[in-house]
């Protein structure tokens, strides 16, 4: 594998962070608190997806399903969300990228709205207008509105998407999720899972060169990761690109005996 493996820090995975048990353990009553409320009220989690998505996104970053001796947050997703990991990962998102200054009004337009709103505030930064968005979400039916927000990020009308289906065993389950996780923890975890399998399948391309002598597959997909890339982050790219590869020391000669 070339293209993933090579942006982990010195070719090697992440350290773990310490483990805060005592603030792990409260976290994750706050997070089982708020889902068992949930299930008793009738959209009550429409209500609290910020808030769940704050304790969702320190219980990744401290690493805090540690504590019920899961192997991964996806492990810990899928045994509070079960069937409905992608949700989590949108409130996730809605809490890290959407301005705290907008977080009660949210619920007025509910999380599918605001996980909408999360992808152009990722995209403008500062620039971010939240009060005209948040306005034009609570005026305009959904569907439409996520059309709107799709011509918006891409300029265009959406391009149609595919389903696939196929069946894995539970070992190869498993393989496939922690490559998932890998890939989101690299890219950013509001990119979908559908696009860190592209980016997975394209530096597995890109390795194995199985598609000799035609590199379109794989610089389109390189480009759609630059894309998601810092404007800083690809000045430097770009630098390091014109300098070209560091030459590799030659091997000192054998002598001969």
């Amino acid at each position: 594998m070339i293209g993933l493996t090579g942006l982990m820090p010195n070719g090697g995975p992440p350290e773990a962070p310490k483990l805060n048990q005592r603030r792990a353990l409260l976290v994750l009553a706050k997070i089982d608190e708020i889902l068992n409320w949930e299930k008793a009220i009738d959209r009550e989690r429409d209500t609290r997806f910020v808030e769940l998505g704050r304790y969702l996104c320190e219980a990744r970053s401290g690493q805090y399903w540690r504590v019920d001796n899961l192997k991964s947050f996806d492990e810990f997703l899928e045994k509070r969300f079960p069937g409905s990991r992608r949700k989590a990962y949108y409130f996730m998102a809605i809490h890290e990228y959407l301005p705290r200054q907008i977080h009660r009004d949210l619920k007025r337009v509910g999380w599918s709205k605001a996980a909408e709103l999360a992808k152009i505030a990722r995209r403008e930064g500062k620039d971010f207008d939240s009060a005209t968005w948040l306005h034009r979400a609570e005026q305009t039916p959904k569907e439409e509105f996520k059309r709107q927000i799709k011509k918006h990020l891409t300029g265009k009308e959406p391009v149609p998407r595919d389903i696939l289906y196929f069946t894995v065993d539970y070992n190869q389950r498993g393989v496939i999720e922690q490559a998932l996780e890998r890939a989101g923890l690299l890219l950013g975890t509001d990119k979908s899972r559908a696009f860190c399998l592209e980016m997975i399948c394209a530096d597995f391309l890109e390795g194995a060169r199985l598609e000799a002598g035609n590199e379109d597959v794989w610089l389109l997909a390189v480009a759609r990761l630059i894309d998601t890339v810092p404007v800083a982050r690809r000045r430097q790219l770009l630098d390091m690109l014109a300098k070209g590869p560091e030459p590799v020391p030659s091997e000192a000669p054998t002598a001969e005996v």
